[in-house]
């Protein structure tokens, strides 16, 4: 064998000790950023889990005062519904003396100023 084939049979065999040593590296890599990925998912599902914990209690929350809401809605409707008839029984004899305009200002709706301490009620 002449210097020429010696030296490129050690160029070979380096070249191939180094990629093999490349190949073990990236297997390495690529089994770190598996176990990354996976704990990067196991972050995100717990996650999900304590946004579904928290959810549920504020749906159940808002439905709930929506609820109440609505609870205040139908207490006022009856509430109105009662002074009306209270009204109607007892004023069916003035009402019939009143003229239809007299009962049109009495209707007007009243303003109402924002801050409760300067409260005035006054007719359009």
């Amino acid at each position: 064998m002449d210097a020429a084939q010696i030296i490129l049979f050690l160029v070979i065999i380096i070249l191939t000790i180094l990629l093999v040593a490349l190949g073990i590296q990236v297997f390495f890599i690529l089994r770190e950023l598996k176990r990354a990925v996976g704990k990067a998912n196991k972050i995100l599902e717990d996650t999900g889990v304590i946004t579904e914990s928290v959810s549920t209690p504020l749906a159940t929350l808002s439905s709930l005062m929506m609820g109440i809401k609505t609870g205040i809605s139908a207490a006022n409707l009856l509430k109105k519904v009662s002074k009306f008839g209270e009204k109607k029984n007892e004023g069916t004899e003035v009402s019939e003396l009143k003229s239809d305009h007299a009962i049109s200002e009495e209707k007007k709706p009243l303003i109402r100023r924002f801050f409760k301490g300067i409260s005035r009620k006054r007719n359009l």
